[in-house]
């Protein structure tokens, strides 16, 4: 007979508080998932790369058509605050003080995964979908293209292409054309 153990979700607040009073630091990689912390992946050369040529694609942006974010938390759900490798924010004058970002101010996120692909896609791409965040890309090391996702609907997105090197990504929310080498190398 096996025993089904009960589990305590934490929410937003108390991962907030755990860090406040030191459990965790700040620079800790852990991100909130579905109410369970969970470690991130190290950061290769590869993927830190791949980050890299993603900030130096979109820094060109004037900062009041979009905020970039690397590395930071976009709270999604009381118990969910994942920290996506970019993040695209609508403007705000404070730049998020005195609160994360939520789907709302959400534009678009980019994960890249090397070692994390199918963590992406089965956990974090519902998660983002679910919440309404309107444009998911996942940077897939691997299989050396970018995944694009738009029109979230009932937890997953309605809409998937892929780009290889030598096609042009148009993100329609700032009116902009990436090139997939520019992202890829």
């Amino acid at each position: 007979m096996s025993v089904q153990l009960a589990r305590r979700l934490l929410t937003v607040e108390e991962y907030h508080k755990m860090i406040e009073v030191g459990i965790f630091d700040e620079d800790d990689r852990l991100e909130l998932i579905n109410g369970e912390i969970i470690e991130m992946s190290p950061i290769g050369s590869l993927h830190a790369s791949r980050v890299n040529r993603i900030v130096s694609v979109f820094r060109k942006l004037p900062e009041e058509d979009a905020i970039l974010s690397v590395q930071n938390p976009i709270t999604v759900r009381p118990i969910s605050e994942p920290e996506p490798d970019i993040s695209l924010l609508k403007y705000r004058e404070d730049f998020y003080e005195s609160k994360h970002p939520t789907p709302d101010d959400t534009l678009l996120v980019i994960e890249v995964s090397d070692t994390s692909l199918s963590y992406d896609r089965e956990v974090k791409k519902p998660l983002f979908a679910e919440a309404g965040i309107p444009e998911l890309w996942i940077v897939n090391i691997e299989d050396e293209q970018v995944e694009v996702y738009k029109n979230p609907v009932k937890g997953d997105y309605g809409r998937r292409q892929d780009f290889k090197r030598g096609d042009t990504i148009f993100l329609e929310k700032l009116d902009l054309s990436i090139k997939v080498t520019k992202i890829l190398g």
